[in-house]
């Protein structure tokens, strides 16, 4: 766990540090009206309980928002197979850097879902997914495309499924 903390601390940048500050300055400053205003107990209240929900919620929010924004990317399958001689699929597809900024590097995942012909069990099914499988892409420069393949293994289910492939970029 300390790993990961640290991890994501070191791949911080500026905009999160304001967003960050910002957010708890945004806390201080509701605590206070709270605080002033603490002889009309409802308005007190409802300072408190933004206060906190600021807190909260506000770099959460502002953070998976903000990073979409910076680190705009689409990702598109171009072809899957499944392979017949060994327990395995392939997925080539492309991923696109929309962003005004380089990407150090992009984790791209596969997952593979089950598939049914109802509608609201695919989104159930989406929930659970049978077997991910990731890669690593470095060094995108701003509007560049880069093709890549992932292969799927050990994958022994026999029955319909779904692939869908996502990338979450630096």
């Amino acid at each position: 766990m300390k790993e990961k903390i640290t991890a994501f601390i070191d791949s911080l940048i500026l905009y999160d540090y304001i967003l960050f500050g910002s957010s708890f300055a945004l806390f201080v400053l509701f605590l206070i009206i709270a605080l002033l205003l603490r002889k009309r107990v409802a308005i007190a209240g409802f300072f408190a309980i933004l206060a906190f929900l600021t807190l909260i919620v506000a770099p959460t929010l502002g953070y998976i928002e903000m990073h979409k924004y910076l680190f705009k990317n689409s990702v598109e399958i171009t072809s899957q197979k499944r392979l017949h001689f060994c327990d395995a699929i392939v997925v080539k597809g492309k991923l696109h850097n929309k962003s005004k900024r380089h990407f150090k590097e992009c984790k791209i995942t596969a997952e593979v879902h089950k598939a049914s012909k109802n509608k609201y069990k695919n989104y159930i099914y989406q929930l659970k997914i049978i077997q991910k499988m990731s890669i690593l892409e470095k060094n995108i420069p701003q509007g560049q495309t880069r093709s890549f393949k992932i292969l799927i293994e050990p994958f022994h289910y026999s029955k319909e499924y779904n692939i869908s492939v996502g990338a979450h970029c630096k």
